[in-house]
């Protein structure tokens, strides 16, 4: 596990009642856009996970929490995108891939929302398509069918992963 995971998995050991705000902020700041270049907290959350399958945490705040979080940050970066696309557009890193937007307007339109839906699984891509998705003025019915589905999803696999893969490991030791 990175370095700075650890301060703060020993942070939710120590204070496990700040568990459920530091796991949505924790995944609000992961689907945000320009935050979560700067926050990687994908593999803190997985390190949560194995926290909750040691230590007998209640798994079902936690999740809801990171679904949650994740949630809102897409639709935090959908909005940005949708209300401002022209001004970031000229923005980094939009501004040195001026092909990305146009790009990123054909695969809605051939992908729709399953485009919004898998993006959120890709590491790199997590925070930027919902921006795109907004800068090119998708439909929000759409966009927020496939941002609440995919947060619910996400969350289980990050989070369940780590809590079910220990309980799991704890019987066949």
């Amino acid at each position: 596990m990175p370095d700075f995971a650890e301060p703060v998995l020993a942070f939710l050991r120590e204070h496990e009642g700040w568990a459920i705000p530091i796991v949505f902020l924790l995944a609000f700041g992961e689907s945000l856009a320009f935050v979560s270049l700067l926050l990687p907290a994908t593999v803190i959350l997985w390190g949560v996970g194995l926290m909750i399958g040691a230590s007998g945490m209640a798994f079902v705040p936690l999740w809801l929490a990171a679904a949650l979080g994740a949630a809102l940050g897409d639709w935090l970066s959908y909005w940005l995108g949708y209300h401002y696309h022209e001004p970031i557009a000229r923005m980094w890193p939009l501004n040195k891939h001026p092909d990305l937007l146009p790009r990123g307007h054909a695969a809605f339109e051939k992908w729709g929302w399953a485009g919004v839906f898998f993006g959120r699984f890709l590491g790199p891509l997590r925070a930027a398509v919902p921006l795109v998705a907004g800068a090119c003025q998708m439909p929000q019915w759409s966009f927020q069918l496939a941002n609440w589905l995919s947060a619910f999803a996400w969350a289980t696999w990050t989070l369940g992963a780590g809590a079910f893969g220990v309980e799991a490991l704890k019987g066949w030791i």
